[in-house]
């Protein structure tokens, strides 16, 4: 597993993420923001408060709200390419 290492809001739902192998870029989210959990995250002020749990490696928001590493760095990869 990939463990992302930081994260940064950049603007909208757009966050970059820099992976511990050292692989960093930025992903739109707007599009996964559906679902009981992922509802809250369409506040930008709320979205915003994202932040990287070091024990899981990945990110996550104060709602439990998180993303698979594996998927992130999956979707970074194709949007690069």
């Amino acid at each position: 597993m990939l463990d992302i290492v930081e994260v940064r809001h950049l603007h909208d739902y757009v966050l970059w993420l820099r992976f511990e192998d050292g692989t960093e870029g930025a992903v739109d989210l707007r599009a996964e923001l559906w679902g009981e959990m992922f509802e809250p995250l369409r506040d930008l002020a709320f979205f915003r408060r994202v932040s990287v749990n070091p024990d899981t490696g990945t990110i996550q928001w104060p709602n439990g709200a998180d993303f698979a590493p594996e998927a992130l760095v999956e979707r970074l990869r194709t949007t690069s390419a």
